[in-house]
């Protein structure tokens, strides 16, 4: 009878019990017309989205907020992920319906600045990365324009991120993103490879297996970036040739679920590596001489490029969306498109710490999508008395979600990270003995 009447009164579920069924298509929109996009092509759209730029910067969460528990907290933002995610194919209209325009708007800016930084640091990766690949290329030197990332960015935007994201129709990245699959299970293999021969060669820190630490906050911030993608979840069901809440839930359920396992694992074995040493892009903790992380980072390289442009599609859907009444033409949808990928990589060019722009789009971006606005739709369109189990967890995650937020912010701003950009690591000289007999001080 509950089921019944939350059904009649088209509420949303919250994140533990997640409807299914199609009559629990809430505030959506019918649709008589679906996408191009099969279940599998969506599915690795998702998947593509999840990964991202963010999974780079796990085994630094896991630095931040204390080995065990960091487990524990990656595992619960994948959980309340997967279950918001499954309901999200109508998140504009559920909004607009729960707290009118004003909510949709504040929505529309989150779904807008949260892949537009993404773009940002996708750009900064790409610029770290290849140039440390193209250094390894004998006879290119210090001076050779592919050792600068402004260059390297430059390069990638105008041969391969722009012409890709200047595609209409989101199901023809499909293919692309999963290429940047297979790469991504390649670099996850790399990384376990190093995880059992350089960790034995990394000195040992304090405190590097203790349970919990103070900055856990930020790291909750890292973890909601890695895993968001609410803000492309619209365009991807719309882009399905049967879009209902069925395939939808079945889609983001099984995405999920492989996101996390290849995230834990990536996040385990860069953290047990390199412990207290670890960087929040992990690829500059391996050494400049290291053939097999020159490899992980050329294939990660092209992951990131391939990624960036399913999220330039979100930034133009929101544009056109807000401004254009969600319709561009040929001329506008080519011009919104250069505008944002030329303001994304201007960004890019000047400011490269990576570790900072994924804490700060993490706590002020992705933290409102996944834990603040689904709970808070739920808690003002529900019927149900104030102390009804599904009212309280939901009002928990919203506590957690404002909580981490403000905390979160304040400590990035106090404590911000710092970026190391190329320095060789005292494990990566060998012969310098007295290097490996000091230790890391507590961190």
């Amino acid at each position: 009878m509950e089921q019944h009447a939350r059904q009649e009164r088209q509420l949303p579920s919250p994140a533990h019990q997640i409807e299914t069924d199609d009559r629990t298509a809430l505030v959506c929109k019918p649709r008589t017309k679906g996408g191009n996009s099969d279940l599998p092509s969506a599915g690795f759209n998702v998947i593509n989205s999840i990964i991202g730029s963010g999974i780079i910067g796990l085994p630094y969460s896991m630095k931040e907020a204390g080995f065990p528990l960091g487990v524990l907290l990656l595992v619960g933002v994948a959980y309340i992920t997967g279950g918001n995610l499954s309901g999200t194919n109508s998140y504009q209209e559920l909004v607009n319906k729960s707290y009118g325009f004003i909510g949709y708007l504040i929505l529309s800016t989150l779904q807008f600045l949260y892949p537009f930084i993404a773009m940002i640091s996708y750009n900064i990766i790409t610029g770290d990365t290849l140039t440390k690949v193209f250094q390894t290329i004998p006879g290119v030197g210090p001076d050779n324009l592919l050792t600068y990332r402004q260059v390297i960015i430059l390069c990638t935007t105008i041969i391969f991120t722009l012409p890709m994201s200047l595609y209409r129709d989101i199901a023809k990245l499909a293919k692309v993103s999963f290429i940047s699959l297979i790469l991504t299970a390649v670099i996850l293999v790399i990384v376990m490879i190093r995880a059992a021969t350089l960790s034995p060669l990394v000195p040992k820190t304090e405190n590097a297996w203790i349970f919990a630490k103070s900055n856990a906050i930020q790291a909750i911030g890292v973890m909601s970036f890695a895993f968001i993608c609410h803000h492309n979840s619209f365009l991807i069901y719309g882009s399905l040739e049967e879009p209902n809440l069925s395939n939808w839930s079945r889609i983001t359920h099984v995405s999920v679920s492989l996101a996390l396992f290849i995230s834990v694992v990536f996040a385990v074995c860069g953290y047990v590596t390199f412990t207290g040493y670890t960087e929040g892009d992990i690829f500059e903790n391996y050494c400049r001489d290291d053939d097999l992380a020159t490899f992980g980072r050329f294939c990660y390289g092209v992951t990131i490029i391939l990624t960036f442009p399913i999220e330039c599609f979100v930034t133009r859907e929101v544009i056109s969306n807000v401004f254009f009444s969600g319709t561009l033409t040929t001329i506008l949808h080519v011009a919104v498109t250069v505008i944002v990928v030329a303001l994304a990589t201007i960004i890019s060019l000047v400011y490269d710490c990576l570790g900072i722009v994924l804490e700060l789009n993490g706590i002020l971006s992705a933290t409102p999508l996944v834990f603040i606005i689904p709970t808070a739709c739920y808690l003002k369109l529900s019927e149900e008395r104030w102390n009804h189990s599904d009212n309280l967890i939901s009002g928990l995650i919203l506590t957690v979600g404002v909580l981490v937020m403000t905390v979160g912010f304040v400590m990035t701003i106090l404590h911000p990270q710092q970026c190391s950009h190329g320095k060789e690591m005292v494990y990566c000289f060998p012969n310098n003995a007295s290097l490996y007999n000091s230790t890391l001080p507590p961190f």
